[in-house]
């Protein structure tokens, strides 16, 4: 089961919110879950990008890979 990191989105048209969650990969973008670990508004100024670092780091240590996206939010933030 590969696991991941990512983004799915919650919000209405033309306004996107976005929950960061765990994931296998092999379910669709706004499918089934496993955990979901923080939040991500793009439309605030500056964005907010939200979530539980002891999660997200647990979840890394057991090999869930963040996604491109989640990576950048998280480098920004000094997570990873």
């Amino acid at each position: 089961m590969a696991v991941k990191i990512r983004l799915r989105r919650v919000g209405a048209k033309k306004a996107p919110f976005y929950r960061v969650v765990v994931a296998d990969s092999r379910y669709p973008r706004d499918g089934r879950f496993i955990e979901e670990i923080g939040t991500y508004n793009p439309l605030a100024d500056p964005s907010e990008f939200k979530i539980d670092e002891d999660k997200a780091k647990k979840w890394i240590a057991n090999g869930a890979q963040p996604t491109d996206t989640v990576k950048a939010l998280m480098k920004k933030n000094n997570i990873i």
